[in-house]
């Protein structure tokens, strides 16, 4: 997190002027438990919430420190008069005046943040309102955490005597209102980078998501749609991006309330993942339409991944997680790895696309959504695997006694098999991975597949350099000697082994990385010197450089040759001339190969030419970079010391110079 923000002090006479404006204007609209409003009423209100929000604004920087605010009961009492005026507004049909009743409430949160323990008993005040509403509507009623909540006890058990008359009709559209203002807040916070309000946040949503009996939930999302769609809908959109957005800051919180534990946070929104997956997505049933059902799916995409970064899977979630992406990705997994066609309605990898095809328009998953499943895919598989290879390694030269001893290396077994089986059908929905097939054909195809895989990532930098480590996380693949005949595999797993260690070897990818790449080493600058890209993209140079080091012949006599296409990134600056502008065909087709005659007559001097001309693009660009970094480096203008990435390019380089 970053430094706290510095704000002027909160008066006493501001805050008693903003919760009298609210008190007033509201109570006429608030005061009856059934609300019910004339569209000439619904005006007024619009009208009178966005008064409130400009003068609550305009307050913000005017702040005076001559009398700072003082966070007694008196004071309290106010506030949550003030909260409990505009928290029935969210209940309303009214989009608008549920949007602006929002507004004003996040306006009152920035204009209470100079004063910590008002703006933590505001923030609690909303905790209590939203597991109220939810208590209110589930099946299983509970009452609200008040645990580790800023202001006294009696202040708090207060509340919920306010609050409970005021939330007697509630609905999914005051519990959605509430996670959409808490999420803003959120969103406010990070940019104002005020770790002490962030941090009282965080715990305040924690208390939430472990107090909540969300099994009663189930009653209430396992319908066949219907009138409910919209609030459902809206309910799951919001608490799904609250519930990324809070795995996303969480990772760098230090000092969550002491009865708290940060792993088992994490642990409960994991449980909640095939529930949130079968509340938005559920195959039966009308749940919602087409592109709602795609922002559910990249937004569920998006909080597995992170979950995924942010604490270790054990062997069960893994394997529950591939099941789920079989569920409901299985047609992002096996999609063809092909261009997706210009779009003239939508941005590019918006998840609302629309593609003709064979002359009908039908909707289809964007090339966004298909590069998040198969990242999510590949880590699972590849944490399974990485499960059992640690495991083995931890008990190789140890005496295995106890039973628990024995269940556990049972497990990381069965789980380093099933990561392997799970990768090797997936490959062979992509490319034929029958031993039968000539080593040349097998050797193209599986080329063709590995960079048209690679081209997927690259038009998106933020996941890129995630997934290119993710690849190189996969312990089984080492450097191996592949002769032009295939030998028989000794049974099944070695075959297996083979395929996904051939298909995912690391030099050969980095090969194809800089190719796509068109090798020009100022794209490496700018990934390098990039503050979301620099560190990833760093590690995933130095580990690749070590491994290229420590397998110089083979990165010297990687090529590729045949029937190639003309489909190089076109994000990428072109620099190369005509003669070193090599292409290679996308996975999905047929892919068109040399005649075997002709490949025979002319392989050796075709492989050697393409041997050599892949080996210097690559040390050309290897070496530019380095002289770049160096430049940079001395001239004290790059970001970070990167004396270890020019020990890692010396010794490149001195290889270079050797051979």
């Amino acid at each position: 997190m970053g430094k706290k923000m510095s704000s002027p002090s909160l008066t006493e006479s501001q805050f008693i002027r903003i919760c009298r404006l609210i008190n007033d204007s509201l109570h006429p609209f608030t005061v009856s438990e059934n609300l019910s409003f004339s569209k000439q009423e619904e005006k007024n209100l619009l009208l009178i919430l966005s008064q409130v929000s400009n003068e609550t604004r305009r307050l913000i920087p005017s702040a005076d420190t001559s009398s700072p605010l003082n966070p007694n009961s008196q004071n309290h009492h106010c506030l949550s008069k003030s909260i409990s005026h505009l928290i029935p507004l969210l209940n309303l049909e009214s989009l608008y005046i549920q949007h602006l009743a929002g507004n004003v409430l996040v306006t009152f949160s920035e204009f209470l943040a100079s004063s910590v323990k008002t703006w933590e008993f505001f923030i609690h005040s909303l905790s209590i309102c939203l597991e109220l509403s939810i208590s209110n509507i589930s099946s299983c009623s509970f009452e609200p955490s008040i645990t580790g909540a800023g202001g006294s006890g009696s202040d708090l058990l207060n509340l919920v005597g306010l609050f409970k008359p005021k939330l007697k009709n509630t609905s999914l559209f005051t519990v959605a209102g509430i996670i959409r203002t808490l999420r803003n807040i959120l969103k406010f916070l990070k940019e104002e980078c005020d770790d002490e309000l962030v941090l009282v946040l965080l715990n305040s949503i924690s208390f939430f998501i472990s107090n909540v009996p969300w099994d009663s939930m189930d009653e209430i999302f396992g319908g066949n749609g219907g009138e409910d769609d919209e609030r459902n809908a809206l309910f799951l959109g919001n608490f799904i991006q609250l519930l990324s957005s809070f795995v996303d800051q969480i990772s760098f919180a230090e000092g969550l309330d002491n009865s708290l534990d940060k792993n088992v946070i994490l642990s409960k929104i994991i449980n909640l993942v095939p529930k949130l997956l079968y509340w938005s997505l559920r195959k039966e049933g009308k749940c919602v339409n087409t592109c709602i059902s795609r922002y559910f799916s990249h937004k569920l995409l998006v909080l597995m991944i992170r979950l995924s970064l942010q604490i270790p899977l054990d062997f069960l979630v893994l394997v529950s997680w591939l099941q789920l992406l079989h569920s409901y990705f299985e047609d992002l997994l096996y999609q063809p790895l092909t261009d997706v066609m210009n779009q003239d309605d939508y941005l590019e990898d918006s998840p609302f696309m629309l593609s003709n095809f064979d002359g009908e328009v039908h909707s289809m998953h964007s090339r966004h959504l298909q590069r998040q499943a198969i990242f999510l895919f590949l880590r699972c598989s590849f944490s399974l695997i990485n499960l059992g290879k640690a495991t083995r390694k931890h008990y190789s030269s140890a005496t295995v006694k106890s039973s628990i001893d024995v269940d556990a290396i049972s497990e990381q077994s069965c789980g380093r098999e099933k990561g392997l089986l799970e990768i090797y059908a997936w490959l062979s929905g992509h490319v034929v991975v029958d031993k039968l097939v000539a080593h040349e054909m097998y050797r193209e195809k599986s080329i063709n597949f590995s960079f048209s895989l690679l081209k997927l990532y690259t038009h998106e930098d933020n996941i890129l350099f995630k997934f290119l480590l993710e690849l190189l996380s996969l312990q089984a693949c080492k450097e191996q000697k592949f002769h032009k005949e295939r030998l028989a595999p000794q049974d099944e797993m070695e075959d297996v082994l083979f395929h996904v260690s051939y298909i995912f070897n690391p030099i050969r990818l980095f090969h194809l990385f800089l190719a796509e790449l068109h090798y020009d080493h100022q794209v490496l600058l700018d990934y390098l010197i990039s503050k979301d890209t620099g560190i990833s993209c760093a590690e995933y140079l130095l580990r690749c450089l070590r491994i290229v080091c420590d397998s110089w012949q083979t990165f010297m006599e990687f090529s590729v040759y045949g029937k190639l296409s003309n489909q190089l990134s076109s994000k990428r600056r072109k620099i190369l001339s005509e003669s070193s502008n090599f292409k290679i065909e996308p996975s999905s087709g047929p892919v068109k190969t040399i005649p075997l005659s002709l490949e025979k007559k002319f392989n050796g001097n075709l492989e050697y030419r393409h041997m050599k001309q892949m080996y210097e693009l690559a040390k050309g660009c290897l070496l530019s970079l380095k002289k770049s970094v160096e430049n940079l480096h001395l001239k004290n203008l790059f970001p970070y010391n990167p004396e270890v990435l020019l020990k890692r390019l010396e010794r490149f380089q001195e290889l270079c110079f050797k051979h």
